[in-house]
């Protein structure tokens, strides 16, 4: 901007200096023609004008060099003496003599090699009685009025230079005062983020419009806070609210089957009793949805471990079902809560027992800077216009068994992004369902931590003589 006002005024000092030169080389040329008139142009009176006139006028103009013409374009004086007295003078190169003798005032600025600078050139013609009798050539050096417009150019440079650094100044001033508060801001929204419901932004100074922001994020904390109060608030009521009674209906088609004879009535008991441990599932499952929003401080999980511990809890269900788990792969460690892991492990395995009873494979590997847990079975697989839908809350696919909820998936995926992660349904080699949980990587010490090939391991005890309830796709 200081830039763009700088280049025209300095372009108009130009103009209006050169301006003034050439003003006053024509007046002053003028008065010197009319000095000179027909009577010093006489053969008698050229030496006078060669010798004292042009010399003396020179004298009081100074650096102004005199040049005089006679109509022929030949020499008559010369203030500095370099030129020869009748050497033809209107060439060319000096296009102005020659318009001055046409009768027509001239002015010019060319650059004059035996000077080395620009020059400023008026000519006039010298008449008298309305005839032309010759020409008054003045010359003088455009040096100092360049010099001045150097020094006016350095001035206003130096004065746009300042402006800039004012500028800057006033910038990184106005920039400190913005981004101070808002790094104050984006530090809490990331604690926030990160699950501290009682991070506040308070007054981080700075400019209004930033304390205005501060006064509505905290504003909207403190709704999230008492909105994430009354979820858990919700959480612990309906835990105890929905799980006793169901824990007595169960108790009771217990105490009913072990009572009741065989035949459609001990059929029918049981399956209520089925439809109870489905419905305390679900149960199970909305609650996992539902607890605590922030996920914690990350720690170190042995994913390939998890794996086989989870292979140990399902093993006695899977034989049961028919089916039996292999876990492959070692050494890919993740950042994430273990609880989280396992919950990820029982929902997978879960549906692979329930929906898909054979083979079971479960792989950790380490793929693209991620630690990758897949889960393979040999079922009849998903649908790939479903696949995209499999991961959402109470969907069920058009072939899907009865009995489930469609809540397993759902919560495999709120978990794994809880740690930064995902979860991709595809098909299996095997034409099966393979779910791929991405997590975030630890490094592994004195190494990459890349995956080994463990020992394949089969389905074990499972620990503590738990069967794990059932989950759904």
């Amino acid at each position: 901007m200081v830039v763009a006002l700088e280049v025209p005024l300095v372009l108009t000092l130009q103009r209006r200096a050169r301006a003034e030169v050439e003003t006053r080389l024509l007046v002053e040329a003028q008065g010197i023609a009319a000095t000179i008139g027909a009577e010093n142009l006489a053969p008698e009176r050229r030496r006078y004008l060669r010798r004292v006139l042009v010399p003396e006028v020179a004298a009081q103009l100074g650096d102004v060099r005199v040049i005089v013409v006679d109509r022929d374009g030949l020499l008559l004086a010369d203030s500095e003496g370099i030129g020869d007295v009748g050497e033809p003078y209107a060439t060319p190169g000096r296009p102005e003599i020659g318009r001055a003798l046409r009768g027509l005032p001239t002015t010019a600025v060319r650059f004059s090699r035996d000077l080395g600078e620009q020059i400023m050139v008026a000519a006039v013609p010298i008449i008298d009685e309305g005839a032309g009798l010759g020409a008054v050539r003045l010359t003088e050096g455009l040096g100092e009025v360049n010099a001045e417009l150097r020094r006016i150019v350095l001035g206003l440079g130096a004065i746009g230079l300042s402006a800039i650094l004012a500028g800057v100044v006033i910038a990184f001033a106005l920039g400190s005062s913005l981004a101070g508060p808002l790094s104050r801001l984006a530090e809490v929204a990331g604690r926030l983020g990160r699950g501290d419901l009682s991070a506040r932004a308070g007054d981080p100074g700075g400019a209004a419009e930033v304390r205005g922001l501060a006064r509505s994020f905290d504003a909207m904390a403190e709704r999230l806070e008492r909105t994430v109060a009354a979820q858990r608030e919700f959480v612990a009521n309906a835990s105890h609210q929905l799980r006793t009674p169901l824990a007595g209906m169960k108790l009771r088609l217990e105490s009913a089957i072990a009572e009741a004879p065989t035949g459609e009535v001990r059929r029918q008991l049981e399956a209520a009793e089925r439809e109870v441990d489905r419905l305390a599932g679900i149960v199970d499952r909305l609650l996992v949805l539902a607890r605590r929003v922030e996920a914690g401080e990350p720690v170190r999980v042995e994913v390939a471990e998890a794996a086989r511990r989870a292979a140990e809890r399902w093993a006695e269900r899977a034989r049961r079902a028919g089916a039996t788990i292999t876990v492959k792969g070692d050494g890919a460690t993740a950042q994430a809560e273990p609880g989280d892991v396992d919950q990820i492990l029982d929902n997978l395995l879960d549906n692979a027992i329930t929906y898909a009873p054979g083979p079971v494979v479960v792989r950790v590997e380490r793929r693209d800077r991620r630690v990758v847990l897949a889960v393979e079975d040999r079922g009849p697989g998903i649908p790939a216009e479903e696949r995209g839908r499999a991961t959402e809350r109470f969907y069920r696919g058009r072939g899907a068994p009865p009995g489930g909820s469609g809540l397993g998936l759902a919560i495999v995926r709120e978990l794994a992004e809880r740690w930064g992660g995902g979860v991709e349904v595809l098909e299996a080699p095997s034409g099966g369902t393979r779910v791929e949980v991405s997590l975030r990587p630890l490094p592994e010490p004195g190494g990459t931590g890349g995956p080994g090939v463990g020992a394949e391991q089969g389905a074990g005890t499972e620990r503590g003589g738990r069967d794990p309830g059932p989950a759904d796709p």
